[in-house]
């Protein structure tokens, strides 16, 4: 049988996690995290991190010459410009690991998740899964789980794509509004159409 990848996006507090455990845990799916993938090439001595210094300076580096996410986040956060210049220097370095790792993986079910739209996700996916969750919801749990105040949720929520961006991009969406057992007859009934 041949090898399915699928995407999963969503916004801030969506509940992304919670379908990817369930993909991996009940149907055995090889999960890649776009994020985990960037924060590793990222690590020192790696060519996006010295592309990113060289970029941005070392006022960007912690103490012990690792890369604080804080402080390059509140460098690039609210200029667009220096964020797209981060992107275009290790964007297609990310996108050419996960396929690498999709690629290698003995797993007929792979599934990459990733929070930011674009052409590169679409390219490297059979099928995209939108995680839906109501924004109440989402602004509830990011309190719960994260400790996030309203204020900080909201301004996350601000800056990623709207609802109708996730449900133009995707071809299937999980409600997860629910509870977890909703939600994994949901993923069941997607993987047996």
């Amino acid at each position: 049988m041949e090898k399915r990848i699928i995407g999963v996006t969503g916004g801030v507090g969506a509940g992304k996690s919670r379908v990817l455990k369930i993909l991996a845990g009940d149907f055995g799916a090889h999960v890649i995290q776009a994020d985990e993938v960037a924060k590793s090439l990222m690590e020192p001595g790696k060519e996006c991190y010295r592309r990113v210094v060289e970029y941005l300076g070392d006022s960007i580096l912690a103490g012990d010459g690792t890369i604080d996410r804080q402080a390059m986040a509140a460098l690039i956060f609210g200029d667009v410009e220096k964020r797209r210049q981060v992107d275009r220097l290790t964007h297609p370095a990310v996108w050419q690991a996960i396929r690498r790792e999709a690629e290698t993986s003995p797993n007929r079910l792979v599934v990459i998740e990733a929070a930011i739209l674009g052409q590169e996700f679409r390219d490297n996916c059979q099928e995209m899964w939108y995680v839906y969750t109501s924004r109440e919801n989402r602004l509830l749990r990011l309190a719960k789980n994260r400790g996030y105040s309203e204020e900080k949720s909201r301004a996350i929520m601000e800056s990623q794509a709207a609802e109708a961006e996730f449900e133009a991009f995707c071809d299937r969406r999980i409600d997860n509004n629910g509870t977890l057992e909703e939600t994994r007859r949901q993923i069941n009934g997607l993987l047996t159409e």
